[in-house]
């Protein structure tokens, strides 16, 4: 699988099944999707082609657009990568791509860039300048231009549009499994480690400070969560506190995770950080002991969810 841009030398030269998305999230609807285009594409012996935009449209059309993102474009590539793709075509979404009429979007793009005979899209698919066109007319730029418009059935774009939207909802309400379960795999969150003011360590409870650099990059809601990441080719587990720390009388919100039975220095690190489950509200304790107490809870919950977790997964 190869990532490739608009100025990207190496684009192939030969015939293409085209989908055409921003998939935010890429999941289970966007994957649906994916494996009706690589089947495709292995029955025509032609190239997989996903056609993805970064910035996402409203950050550009939109300037005082606060939306959040499931996933970071690093993050998309990553995932788009696993599922059998020959080729991503990522676009710069601009003002001018935005007037770029339908027609001259086909021409430029799907024809004489990504050579596209097959394009699996939506049936309530818009494109081209105010999003003036529609699957009707894509199937008569297809007769002028040499190929085939399949379309995605109304049931699955229902899919797509449904659990897009209830993922990010479920993740700001904190709903971690529904949003797990939508996505077909666990949310996770990329960043680096850096300092903190300790309060953890002195209470028992070290943690990984975590700066995510993406200000678009979608937070789940303040809480405390279970979570998993990967250190030295290992799997660790943790629990993770996402909020302003409340009993210290913190006004910034912040990332914590804190390992269990790791002992090691992590600052400067990058961690990939999944969440598995979500453990309780974020609230402000009476004292510090009350808070330790809660934590040491907090702990043994967390533990729990991880020892049933593995126990269901199959070997």
């Amino acid at each position: 699988m190869k990532v490739i841009t608009a100025s990207d030398r190496s684009i192939p030269q030969t015939p293409s099944v085209v989908t055409i998305g921003t998939f935010d999230g890429v999941h289970i609807g966007h994957q649906k999707i994916i494996k009706k285009l690589t089947k495709k594409a292995s029955e025509k012996n032609l190239n997989s082609v996903v056609l993805t935009f970064f910035p996402h449209p409203r950050m550009v059309l939109q300037q005082n657009s606060d939306i959040k993102l499931l996933n970071t474009i690093a993050e998309r590539k990553e995932i788009l990568s696993a599922l059998g793709l020959d080729y991503i075509y990522v676009k710069e979404f601009t003002k001018d791509f935005a007037n770029l009429s339908a027609r001259d979007f086909v021409k430029t793009i799907l024809v004489d860039t990504l050579h596209a005979k097959y394009v699996i899209i939506g049936y309530d698919h818009q494109f081209g300048k105010n999003r003036s066109a529609n699957i009707d007319d894509l199937r008569k730029f297809g007769a002028e231009f040499g190929f085939e418009v399949e379309e995605i059935s109304a049931q699955d774009v229902k899919d797509v549009a449904v659990s897009s939207t209830k993922i990010r909802s479920s993740l700001l309400s904190g709903d971690i499994k529904t949003a797990n379960a939508f996505l077909g795999y666990d949310y996770y969150i990329n960043g680096t480690v850096v300092r903190g003011k300790g309060f953890g360590k002195k209470m028992e409870f070290p943690t990984a400070n975590i700066s995510v650099d993406e200000t678009y990059k979608l937070i789940p809601k303040n809480g405390v969560y279970v979570v998993a990441s990967s250190y030295k080719n290992k799997t660790i587990y943790g629990m993770m506190n996402i909020g302003v720390n409340p009993t210290f009388e913190g006004d910034k919100k912040t990332i914590e995770a804190h390992f269990f039975d790791l002992d090691e220095d992590l600052y400067d690190r990058h961690l990939k950080i999944s969440f598995l489950d979500r453990l309780r509200d974020e609230r402000k304790f009476e004292s510090v002991e009350a808070l330790i107490e809660q934590l040491r809870q907090d702990r043994i919950n967390a533990k729990q969810i991880i020892a049933n977790r593995n126990a269901q997964t199959p070997l």
